[in-house]
């Protein structure tokens, strides 16, 4: 399969033309509007700093739905013992930082490059890039950040500075969003995410899930609902 170059207009060709790898094409930028054509198409960036900027649509590709999260028993304890406080859109820029020191699996080094930083700090400004948070007495432990289109949830990246903090924001989200989001896209198989539920389903599959999930993305109400903060009780995955 032939690796397309992108034009100047954030367009992406037919997703079902990636190479078996999943890569699809190179090159363009990380504008809002791109990303957000990239996302819409089930499409997302990701590349070395020594890279152009590359564009991927693996198949398959491992989703979590709520229905199938499995919190561990130990991972349980932590919630319910309210280890960590867990919040949303508190710190985003801390936590996008601390995931860029994380090696994402099937890449050399670290990826989230100073430009892909900026490009989703922008879309946190535009209530379309979400963080969430595990906090404990020493501050910050561990955390997430993701694209909000709609019902779809994108993860990018995961870090953790305390065991299971990273894992408690995770099924915390998860639990409290269970009647507002139709998947957590996780992009790449990693064990992590299978042991949380995750399952890996076909591009055609996952494009027709997206493209039902996604219509509402634009709306005002939906936009101010993924750009406010709140506080999650990770006990019982309710708003505190």
């Amino acid at each position: 399969m032939p690796v397309f170059r992108l034009p100047e207009v954030p367009f992406f060709p037919d997703p079902e033309l990636a190479d078996p790898c999943g890569l699809l094409a190179v090159g363009g930028d990380l504008s809002p509007g791109r990303l957000l054509a990239a996302y819409l198409a089930g499409v997302f960036p990701c590349y070395g700093p020594s890279d152009p900027i590359l564009w991927w649509s693996p198949d398959p590709r491992l989703v979590l739905f709520p229905d199938d999260l499995h919190i561990p028993r130990s991972l349980r304890r932590v919630l319910n013992g309210r280890r960590f406080r867990v919040t949303m859109n508190e710190a985003f820029g801390r936590v996008i930082r601390f995931c860029a020191g994380v090696s994402r699996p099937g890449s050399d080094g670290v990826w989230l490059v100073p430009e892909m930083i900026e490009a989703y700090e922008k879309l946190h400004g535009l209530g379309l890039a979400v963080s969430v948070e595990a906090w404990d007495d020493e501050g910050l432990a561990g955390g997430f950040y993701g694209v909000a289109l709609g019902r779809a949830f994108f993860g990018e990246s995961m870090f953790h500075l305390r065991p299971e903090s990273s894992k408690a924001a995770l099924a915390t989200f998860v639990r409290h969003f269970a009647a507002r989001i139709d998947f957590v896209d996780c992009q790449q198989k990693t064990e992590h995410m299978v042991r949380l539920g995750g399952g890996e389903v076909d591009r055609r599959r996952f494009r027709r899930r997206l493209a039902a999930a996604v219509g509402d993305f634009d709306d005002p109400e939906t936009i101010r609902f993924w750009s406010g903060s709140r506080v999650i009780d990770p006990r019982t995955g309710e708003d505190t």
